[in-house]
């Protein structure tokens, strides 16, 4: 691949990301991270006093801890580690995915999903480790200042001492600031590092420190590149489940094949998928059947029941549109990984002139050998 190492690299990231790899990836840690999620937080919901049947029925298959007035404590704590865990799937899936792509880039098509788990299983620790780490670091900087704050509670001395150490006071809150930065650069490049680079956590750290000091312009601009290349990328897959999602109502809906039964069995799914919550009123048109001029459960506001085929027909659906939701938001998901990976190759090309895609690493270790091995038993072979 002719790698420009420059913001044309960008635009190839909706590209490298369609790939079923790297798709099945993040659509395996959605899956997971989405179950935690959604066990733990109707757990909190329930411990808040609003029963779990209550919950499915209020929530269905999106509970929120936030639309509750005043959850406890415990609730609070259960319901985001539920968020963590799911966050935390996520980044191991980049650096899965980040992975693949610069094997990808290094020509090494043939690396395998399960070679890129094993990786990330291998490297685990400075994927998630690396940015505790730098909040930690700003956590130490804020207790000093706790510490220097109480010293100037002291009489005369305290405000004396104040005014000597202000420069002190000063550069240090610089620096904590620029590592609160340091922290969103480190949480979203730190699969790409550890992917590319093979770090361990302080590695990893000081990668983010170096990048961040060195290229906060190309981080800003390339990522705002990424963006707008994410969105049309998303948009371009979403037209194309609505079309194949139309073209099926259109086909099995005519009155000669199943007729009323699709639209019956696509409106309870596509209720069940997408509720009628304001956060989802601008999805709607992605799976909706039904609009306000006609209702989403017109048989059941006619006061006749759907029999009991078409809601288990109409659940199995759900399932299939669900699914499809998913595979939208891993495609998200997986151009932002490959975008972040390009971009983290760019800058250490810009900052350091190294060049990630001639770098060493053990798959191509690997790699090298098995072909010296089978060059050696090619020749053997020849020779007897």
């Amino acid at each position: 691949m002719n790698f420009y190492f420059d913001i044309r690299d960008v635009f190839r990231a909706p590209r490298l990301a369609f790939s079923g790899k790297k798709i099945w990836l993040f659509l395996k840690a959605n899956i997971f991270g989405f179950t935690v999620y959604w066990l733990v937080a109707n757990i909190a919901l329930t411990i808040s006093g609003y029963g779990f049947s209550n919950s499915i029925d209020h929530f269905g298959l999106y509970p929120c801890l936030f639309r509750i007035e005043e959850p406890s404590l415990i609730a609070s704590i259960i319901y985001f580690s539920g968020i963590i865990i799911w966050i935390m799937a996520i980044l191991y899936a980049c650096t899965g995915v980040a992975r693949l792509t610069i094997q990808q880039l290094k020509g090494n098509d043939s690396y395998s999903v399960s070679d890129a788990q094993k990786f990330t299983k291998e490297y685990r620790v400075p994927v998630i480790m690396s940015s505790v780490s730098v909040v930690i670091i700003a956590l130490f900087f804020v207790a000093i200042a706790t510490i220097f704050g109480l010293l100037g509670k002291i009489p005369l001395l305290g405000e004396i001492l104040f005014a000597l150490l202000y420069v002190v006071y000063f550069f240090g809150a610089v620096f904590t600031i620029y590592t609160l930065i340091v922290f969103v650069v480190t949480l979203i490049y730190s699969p790409a590092i550890v992917a590319t680079m093979e770090e361990d956590t302080m590695g990893t750290v000081f990668q983010s420190y170096s990048i961040t000091w060195s290229q906060p312009w190309r981080i800003i601009v390339y990522n705002s590149v990424l963006l707008p290349v994410l969105g049309i990328g998303v948009y371009v897959l979403k037209l194309t489940l609505i079309a194949a999602y139309k073209f099926i109502n259109l086909i099995f809906g005519t009155d000669w094949l199943m007729g009323e039964k699709v639209q019956n069995v696509v409106a309870w799914a596509s209720d069940l998928v997408l509720p009628n919550i304001t956060f989802f009123s601008n999805y709607q048109n992605l799976f909706a059947f039904a609009s306000k001029e006609n209702p989403i459960f017109p048989t059941l506001q006619d006061g006749v029941a759907l029999p009991i085929s078409e809601y288990f027909a109409g659940t199995l659906l759900a399932m299939v549109f669900f699914i499809l939701l998913v595979i939208l938001l891993s495609y998200g998901l997986s151009i932002f990984a490959v975008g972040q990976t390009l971009i983290f190759t760019i800058l250490k090309k810009k900052s350091n002139d190294e060049n990630l895609l001639e770098r060493p690493d053990k798959d191509s270790i690997i790699i090298d050998e098995n072909s010296v091995d089978n060059e050696e038993d090619n020749r053997l072979t020849k020779e007897e």
